[in-house]
């Protein structure tokens, strides 16, 4: 029979940073940023740690000034949830703009069925080459109907006036 303390693996002693820490930098930049932690933790003065790392003073407050602004900048709390690039917003987008063209068409089927049931003629369609058709001139109904009328109504005051 085991025991509790026999079933658990042994703990792993845990590395400051993490045991990437630093895989990503080049030697230059590991040795910098240890010169600096030196500087602020006291343990060298700036013009030690200058020649140290073999760059003059000045130069040497300008990276520890950049790291310093790195350090705060990590510092700074990261957004909650997905962070949203220019890619992801084009994505989107055109996903977008295709469920809309399907909602048109669904809507413009609609819209067909519903005049077919209704009984009315299908809007006309242009011709294939975009060419303006010759412009029919259009006639009111209701002058054909009095051109019609009139001959009728003319004869018959003559037809009064003869008896």
């Amino acid at each position: 029979m085991t025991t509790n303390s026999e079933a658990k693996a042994p703990r792993r002693s845990r590395s400051i940073g993490g045991p990437k820490l630093g895989e990503s930098c080049g030697p230059q930049a590991k040795r910098l940023a240890s010169v600096i932690l030196e500087v602020l933790a006291g343990a060298r003065t700036p013009t030690d740690a200058a020649t140290a790392v073999g760059i003059s003073l000045p130069n040497y407050y300008q990276v520890e000034t950049r790291a310093l602004q790195g350090l705060l900048k990590a510092c700074e709390p990261r957004p909650r949830g997905r962070v949203r690039t220019d890619a992801s917003e084009l994505a989107s987008l055109q996903k977008e703009n295709q469920r809309l063209q399907r909602e048109l068409g669904r809507h413009q089927a609609l819209a067909r069925a519903s005049q077919r049931a209704v009984g009315l003629a299908p809007p006309p369609t242009r011709s294939a080459s975009g060419k303006k058709g010759r412009k029919r001139r259009t006639t009111v109904r209701a002058l054909s109907i009095v051109a019609r009328l009139n001959p009728v109504q003319q004869e018959a005051p003559k037809e009064a006036g003869v008896q």
